[in-house]
């Protein structure tokens, strides 16, 4: 999870999150080379004397500054491309897990366990333990297994919420209505927090998403919710 005066992105957790930290530094790396030829451009410009104002034909130069852009958008668009279309893909999930949004709580349906519904309210300031971590923890985590694909059912029974877990690269809509679904596959346990990302009422800073992620062998070992 995010800390204190953090500058970076999360630990990454799964495959999309670290192939999104990776473009995130190749994308990064154009704007620093961009930033640093325009400042070379002003400084030059401010500090040289112009022998010559009468220059009306530049054909090579605006050839450059033509081609040169298309180039780095083409940079830019390929990764941002393979990566957009590896969020979409669902490669024959192992479990999957609706979740349906309301004001202002989650709630979880285990589909493939007989259909186990709970719900996620966050925990009161009072009902807090030494390490909860304040506006982050909830009464009932989503308990899940690790290097397995998940699939995650999204919607909303009043407004619009969005379901989002950073460390996992994951941020869906949930729309009344509509049935939205994304994947991820979780490579090492922990547990790891996430909120709403869209602003859905009075308390829509008041539910949060805790994922709690086991290895595989014990989540097969039957029922870990503590409900």
């Amino acid at each position: 999870m995010a800390h204190a005066a953090q500058v970076g992105l999360q630990d990454a957790t799964s495959p999309i999150m670290e192939e999104l930290i990776t473009f995130h530094d190749h994308a990064l790396m154009i704007i620093f080379l961009i930033c640093f030829l325009v400042l070379y451009a002003l400084f030059l410009t401010l500090t040289t004397k112009l022998t010559n104002t009468n220059i009306s034909d530049a054909q090579g130069m605006e050839t450059v500054w033509t081609i040169l852009p298309a180039i780095i958008l083409v940079l830019i668009a390929l990764p941002s491309l393979r990566i957009l279309y590896m969020t979409d893909e669902v490669n024959d999930p192992s479990l999957t897990i609706k979740s349906i949004g309301h004001q202002w709580y989650w709630t979880y349906e285990y589909t493939d366990y007989g259909g186990l519904i709970f719900n996620s309210y966050m925990l009161p300031p009072l009902f807090l333990e030494p390490g909860d971590l304040r506006l982050l923890d909830v009464d009932n985590r989503v308990v899940l297994p690790i290097e397995a694909p998940i699939r995650m059912m999204i919607t909303s029974q009043d407004v619009l919420h969005s379901w989002a877990v950073p460390t996992l690269g994951l941020k869906t809509d949930a729309i009344p209505g509509r049935l939205n679904q994304t994947t991820f596959t979780a490579t090492r346990p922990g547990v790891y927090y996430g909120q709403c990302s869209e602003i859905c009422g009075a308390n829509h800073s008041f539910m949060p998403i805790v994922l709690e992620l086991i290895p595989l062998k014990i989540f097969e070992m039957g029922p870990v919710f503590t409900l």
